[in-house]
């Protein structure tokens, strides 16, 4: 199956979703580099939302760009294994390569924008990333490692720590949040 039939069957969790994948699927469909960069106005990026063994926390990165704690993320760059990216941008951001998908289906999907900025001495126009979410869960003894053209840290949260270490109002609000709860929903 491909990415564009996963993202057409996942059935959204609220307004902000159906929303964002009728956008999501509208561009890739008339829009033929979207997984690539190449598309310097919206493409499609990967986070994972990755859990411990027992659905209590979060790992997060202190991104260098977003000088904010975050989830764990990147481009698609022209691969369309969604499922792959995911945990390849979690072992590149962590260390962490031995994590699983909890499901082949996607977790969340999100329209996120991102201002304009300097990345190695170059200027990224603003644009939009066309977000689809896995849910990954991963052992918290594993050592972590930071990726320093990326991060600055690497770092398990309680839930409730990561909404607070967030400096980003509308991810937590929108994002985060949506996410904990869904984490939540699964252990119940």
């Amino acid at each position: 199956m491909s990415f564009i039939q996963d993202i057409d069957r996942y059935r959204p969790e609220n307004e902000q979703e159906r929303n964002d994948q009728r956008q999501i699927i509208e561009y890739i469909r008339t829009h033929p580099f979207c997984l690539s960069r190449k598309d310097g106005v919206a493409h499609i990026t990967v986070s994972v939302w990755t859990v411990n063994q027992t659905f209590t926390k979060t790992l997060m990165v202190y991104h260098k760009l977003y000088d904010s704690w975050s989830w764990i993320g990147g481009h698609a760059d022209s691969n369309n294994d969604l499922k792959a990216v995911a945990l390849q941008e979690l072992c590149e951001e962590t260390g962490i390569a031995d994590a699983k998908l909890f499901s082949d289906e996607i977790f969340s999907m999100e329209l996120l924008p991102v201002s304009g900025h300097f990345k190695d001495g170059r200027y990224l126009p603003s644009h939009l990333h066309l977000n689809i979410t896995y849910l990954a869960v991963a052992n918290e003894t594993t050592p972590l490692t930071v990726n320093e053209h990326e991060n600055t840290a690497v770092r398990w949260f309680s839930f409730e720590e990561a909404l607070s270490a967030s400096t980003e109002p509308w991810m937590v609000e929108t994002v985060y949040k949506k996410l904990i709860n869904k984490t939540v929903r699964i252990t119940q």
